[in-house]
């Protein structure tokens, strides 16, 4: 384990070093600031809509634009963690220290869980706004059942990520395998809206990402998803890994 945690104290480093972590962070924050902008005008707007949990699950999950730049951003936070190594030559020092394939590979994945999250974390700031606009106090419970869907998801994305990079030569194949499958789930939610058997309906919105996220933005913790999400994760883990032992016999 100390193994696993020194590779992603490294990669961490690695990451922040380079400008794009500086441009995805600034581009993120700006992106969600208008989002956050314009759906707290909306809200301000309509009478008794509720600025406290209505307008934080409309942020988070409630709309489109929350689910567009997840499909961008993660692929760019995964893509460089075995694909850069595999093109600059790095990975063969790596492939060849006495260091073992699962603390490779959960390294990475802390390093990329790291990055999530810290994403995510200014937006902590946004509850802080919405409890000063008015009377309306922030529900805590829902404001953790939304930290916790976003860890799952990142749990998910991460791993998904971490395995399309390990799978590809390039960052830029990386990046778009990795696109694929977050776009293959998100398509499969949004794939129950138009399902007239009623158990395809409900397996599309059990897979979904759509569904998902909206749930939990409710302030409902549903152990149904926390289990797909750890069981996927999981597996994307353990192919990973097989991968890189693989690779590293060749």
């Amino acid at each position: 384990m100390r193994a696993a945690w020194t590779i992603a104290k490294r990669e961490v480093r690695a990451f922040f070093v380079l400008p794009v972590a500086y441009v995805v962070l600034t581009v993120w924050l700006l992106y969600f600031g208008v989002v956050f902008s314009l759906l707290a005008e909306f809200f301000s707007a309509q009478p008794g809509a509720g600025r406290g949990g209505g307008l934080m699950g409309a942020f988070f999950g409630g709309t489109m634009l929350f689910y567009l730049p997840l499909l961008v951003f993660a692929p760019v936070l995964t893509m460089r963690l075995f694909a850069e190594e595999k093109a600059t030559g790095t990975i063969e020092p790596l492939m060849t220290a006495p260091v073992g394939e699962w603390s490779i590979v959960m390294g990475k994945y802390l390093a990329a869980m790291a990055f999530w999250c810290a994403l995510w974390a200014p937006t902590l700031l946004y509850f802080w706004i919405v409890s000063g606009l008015g009377d309306d106090t922030v529900d805590h419970g829902a404001m953790g059942a939304i930290y916790i869907g976003l860890l799952c998801a990142g749990l998910l994305y991460m791993a998904l990520g971490l395995l399309m990079s390990a799978v590809s030569k390039s960052q830029i194949g990386a990046a778009l395998l990795t696109f694929m499958a977050l776009g293959a789930l998100f398509l499969i939610g949004i794939q129950s809206y138009t399902l007239q058997d009623d158990a395809a309906r409900e397996l599309c919105e059990y897979l979904g990402v759509w569904s998902q996220l909206g749930t939990f933005a409710k302030g409902i913790v549903d152990t149904r998803f926390i289990v797909l999400d750890l069981s996927i994760a999981a597996l994307a883990i353990f192919v990973t890994v097989k991968v890189v032992q693989a690779q590293r016999w060749q």
